[in-house]
């Protein structure tokens, strides 16, 4: 497969396929309220950190979103524990009050279904890590979804996001990919996106019942998910892992 990696801003014709590109999102994941007001701003407002990849037939096959933000500002300082959502609320406040940038945060590396196992996530990540470098940064920083941890959804973040392999690389695979790249790990962001929802939505997006009180185990979530049938939410907390890239 010949692939050709592209700027957004550069080619903002592709928006479009961009943006319908399948994706393998488990349902609750996109039902973030803090992505749902952010996430699609990034590629009409800051289309110069959207890199994507497209095939010999010109299919968009991989995405990479990222956004700018100034870390040092005054009350800030250290990745948040509110990981994924923090930053993405820190970079459009900074776009908003025209706040100079310091660092640059990964937000998304998506790989269409079909394609997924031929390395495309390690291609987005060097292509992200080279826009910002180019642009003048020297530090890109990930609030990373481990792939594997799902599997795993009672092991505690902590425990998981430090196993590692003879080899001394991270026992995750995409925690393992970003190392390669050079990342370490920084801290854990233990509630890095926050899902809450009705019983019937819950149902709606992973077709199970909600009608237990108490952890859930839903597929694709690293964690459970907390549910109180006699007040009708249940509540997701995802945590992440923050690995740190000198460029």
């Amino acid at each position: 497969m010949e692939l050709k990696v592209s700027s957004l801003a550069a080619r903002p014709e592709m928006l479009a396929r961009i943006v319908d590109m399948p994706d393998s999102w488990p349902a609750f994941t996109i039902n973030d309220p803090v992505g749902n007001a952010h996430y699609g701003r990034i590629a009409t407002e800051l289309p110069e950190y959207v890199q994507f990849a497209e095939n010999e037939h010109g299919e968009v096959v991989a995405h990479a979103y990222s956004v700018p933000f100034a870390l040092a500002a005054e009350g800030r300082g250290e990745l948040p524990a509110r990981g994924w959502d923090q930053v993405l609320i820190w970079a459009f406040s900074d776009l908003r009050r025209g706040v100079r940038p310091d660092t640059v945060s990964a937000i998304s590396i998506v790989v269409a279904p079909h394609v997924q196992g031929r390395g495309l996530s390690a291609l987005m990540l060097s292509a992200m890590r080279d826009n910002a470098q180019a642009r003048g940064f020297r530090e890109v920083v990930a609030p990373v979804r481990p792939s594997a941890k799902h599997l795993e959804p009672r092991t505690p973040i902590e425990e998981y996001a430090y196993r590692v392999r003879a080899d001394g690389l991270p026992h995750d695979p995409w925690l393992r990919v970003h190392a390669r790249a050079g990342a370490t790990i920084h801290a854990v962001a233990p509630a890095s996106m926050t899902v809450s929802g009705s019983l019937a939505e819950w149902r709606a997006w992973t077709g199970l019942p909600f009608d237990t009180r108490g952890d859930i185990e839903v597929p694709g979530a690293l964690v459970p998910v907390h549910c109180e049938p006699e007040r009708g939410y249940a509540v997701y907390v995802e945590p992440n892992v923050w690995m740190r890239h000198a460029i």
